[in-house]
C-alpha cells in the first residue's frame, strides 16, 4: 500500500533523508574516482595486467564493494521511508502525494530548503511546477 505524504510530512522527512542523499552523492563521486583509478592503472599497461600491485588492486576492489554496499543500504532506507530516489548525483527524490483526489509527486533535490515543487505521475523533473500551482 502506498504511503502518501502531505507537504508537512515530506518536509519533516527531509531532516532524515537530506544527510543520506548528501552521503550518497559523495559515495557516488568516490566510487567513480576509484573506478577511474582502476581503469587508468589497467590502461597504462596497454590493457594487460594492471600496474597496481595485486594487494593494491584487491584493496581497491574491496573499497569499491564497501561503497556499493553502503549505497545499497542507503537506497533501501530511502525506499523504506516510502520515498522514490530519482537521481543520486543530484539528490533528487519524489514523495507520493494526493492533490485534488489524484496522485502526484512532491519533488525535491539537494540544495533546496524545503518541498517547493510537484509534478504529475507520468512526467519528471523537467515538468515540475511550483506548489502554488497545485492549490
Amino acid at each position: 500500500m502506498t504511503q502518501f505524504f502531505d507537504i508537512d510530512a515530506a518536509n519533516q522527512a527531509l531532516t532524515e533523508v537530506r544527510p543520506i542523499l548528501a552521503t550518497l552523492a559523495d559515495q557516488r563521486a568516490e566510487l567513480i574516482r576509484l573506478r577511474d583509478r582502476a581503469l587508468a592503472a589497467h590502461a597504462s599497461t596497454g590493457g594487460g595486467s594492471s600496474d597496481l600491485r595485486p594487494e593494491e588492486a584487491q584493496l581497491l576492489r574491496l573499497r569499491m564493494q564497501g561503497i556499493v554496499d553502503q549505497m545499497a543500504a542507503a537506497v533501501a532506507r530511502i525506499d523504506g521511508l516510502g520515498i522514490t530516489l530519482r537521481d543520486i548525483e543530484r539528490g533528487l527524490i519524489d514523495f507520493p502525494a494526493l492533490a485534488g483526489g489524484r496522485q502526484i509527486w512532491l519533488c525535491w533535490q539537494l540544495g533546496e530548503d524545503e518541498i517547493g515543487f510537484w509534478h504529475e505521475l507520468e512526467t519528471g523533473f523537467g515538468s515540475r511546477r511550483p506548489l502554488i500551482e497545485m492549490m
